[in-house]
């Protein structure tokens, strides 16, 4: 027996948040993970630029290359996982980690973008600091 899925069910369980925008780049899908990592309720999202969740100094950057997506109708990534910062509601900067999704309206032009993100501010800290931790060990090494 075949059981129907509930895409809408899915979305909203999830763990990772998910995050569509049209092609203006306002968000038209901003699910419970997102208000978990971010901090702003749906409600608040919906209708809103990317720039509530990026930082200010890479918001032209990030449109730069949104604006050259939703022309070309392609993305490196689909596949690719992006590593980037972030900043939620009150401010916190995190770093964050997603793959997108394009979808594309009947006549093939790009009309949503999809992200799936996931906080990796813990794992970030965590490489930075063995990585400072190898230089110092490197360094002291090299001192014999």
């Amino acid at each position: 027996m075949k059981t129907a899925l509930n895409l809408g069910s899915l979305v909203a369980a999830v763990g990772d948040a998910v995050v569509a925008c049209d092609a203006w780049g306002a968000i038209v899908l901003w699910n419970p993970a997102a208000e978990r990592l971010f901090g702003y309720q749906e409600s608040e999202a919906l209708g809103q630029s990317l720039d509530i969740i990026i930082p200010q100094p890479l918001q032209q950057r990030h449109w730069d290359g949104y604006q050259k997506t939703m022309e070309t109708g392609h993305t490196k990534y689909g596949h690719d996982v992006l590593r980037v910062p972030a900043v939620d509601k009150s401010g916190r900067e995190m770093s964050i980690a997603f793959t997108v999704a394009m979808l594309f309206s009947s006549d093939g032009k790009p009309e949503v973008v999809v992200s799936v993100i996931r906080d990796e501010t813990a794992r970030f800290k965590k490489d930075r600091e063995m990585r400072k931790r190898l230089a110092e060990l490197e360094a002291k090494s090299g001192e014999y």
